[in-house]
Order: structure tokens, then C-alpha cells, then sequence
């Protein structure tokens, strides 16, 4: 990693970005809030952030064409991190009140709403990491605070490629659900690192050093 590696936050109309910017900037990050395709590309890092609905986040990230230079990005192995609904709209659909929309579809599977007796799920909760995770590389027993009433409630994608088995990080509210990915230069977490105190900065920083 450079002594400041350049990261884009991906700016879209999205609520969170100079809350995920400040904090990547926390972590030892040059940040740039842009939709331009060429800063895009040539960043170290691309953050999509996203907050409210599934619908209403593939609708901005289609505005803006975001999704060829995820791709590509992707296909070239240059890192990508999704965050909250940013997360959520890499899979490959999001059922929200009835409403069936097509994500992205780098990882197979479906967003729908939580089995829990209160929703949204609002606050700090633990999350079980593998021992091998490097975005919570000394943060595993950490908290971290989420805000949603959506997720992704299975994990289907396998070992593909040169890339290693991808890493799941799982937590529980009502049901369990996936709280981070790790796959190749592709991660994302359901829970919001820019709210979540030392250890969100942290994680961000682990992510930064992978750049």
C-alpha cells in the first residue's frame, strides 16, 4: 500500500458519502467523492456506499452507468467495497415490499427482509468473522453498527478461479444474515464502518491495506 492510497467514494446522490469519505480519510486515505468513469478506474479503491432502498440505489447507480466500471474494476482485480445497501445491491436481486429489482449481480443470491420481532435492526451488534478475515484483522470481537431491515440471509458463492474460498462474516438479528464478504478484490459489509466508531476505522484501514 502507498503512504495514502486514492480511494473513491462513489457519488451517485447517495445520503452517506461525506460520512464514509471523513472516515476513509480517518483511516489514511486520499478521498475523492466522484461518478467519473476515468477517476473511477484509475483509483486504488472504489467505495460504493448506499443508504434506503434497493430499488432506489440500482435507479442512482444506473444514472451514472456505475455498473461497467464495477465490472471492470472487478475483472482487472482492482478492490471494490460496498457498504450497507452499497452491499446489498451486488447481489444479484433485492425484494423490498414487493418490489423485485436486479442488482448488480457480482455475488448469486437475493436480498430480502429480515424474520426479526423488531425492524429495522438499529444499533451496535457483534459479528462472527472468520479467523482468517483480513478486513477484521484485529477487530473480530469488536461491535459495529447497523442500520437496516434488509439482507442477504444465505451465501452461495463458491471458491471460483485464482481467488480463495471467499471469507463470510455473519451476524444475528432475529435471524442470522451476511454481515461482511470477502471475495477476491470484491468485500462489502451490511453495517456501516463510517458509524462505528475505532473499530469501523480500523476495518477501513485493513481494507486500505489490501489496496
Amino acid at each position: 500500500m502507498t503512504a495514502s492510497p486514492r480511494v473513491v467514494v462513489l457519488d451517485y446522490g447517495s445520503g452517506n458519502v461525506h460520512s464514509a469519505a471523513k472516515a476513509l480519510e480517518a483511516a489514511g486515505a486520499r478521498v475523492e467523492l466522484t461518478a467519473d468513469r476515468d477517476r473511477v478506474a484509475s483509483a486504488d479503491g472504489l467505495v460504493v456506499p448506499g443508504v434506503g432502498a434497493f430499488a432506489s440505489v440500482m435507479e442512482g447507480l444506473r444514472a451514472v452507468r456505475a455498473a461497467e466500471p464495477i465490472g471492470r474494476r472487478l475483472a482487472g482485480g482492482r478492490p471494490v467495497l460496498g457498504i450497507c445497501v452499497g452491499m446489498q445491491v451486488l447481489f444479484e436481486r433485492g425484494i423490498e415490499r414487493g418490489t423485485d429489482t436486479e442488482g448488480l449481480g457480482e455475488w448469486p443470491g437475493t436480498v430480502d427482509e429480515l424474520t426479526a420481532p423488531v425492524l429495522p435492526h438499529i444499533g451496535w451488534n457483534t459479528v462472527e468473522a472468520p479467523e482468517d478475515s483480513a478486513l477484521f484483522a484485529g477487530i473480530r470481537n469488536e461491535r459495529f453498527y447497523f442500520v437496516h431491515s434488509y439482507a442477504a440471509r444465505s451465501w452461495t458463492l463458491e471458491a471460483t478461479g485464482a481467488f480463495p474460498a471467499p471469507r463470510v462474516t455473519w451476524a444475528e438479528h432475529g435471524e442470522r444474515f451476511v454481515a461482511a464478504a470477502e471475495n477476491g478484490p470484491l468485500s462489502g459489509t451490511q453495517f456501516h464502518p463510517e458509524k462505528s466508531g475505532a473499530a469501523g476505522i480500523r476495518l477501513l484501514g485493513n481494507w486500505l491495506g489490501g489496496l
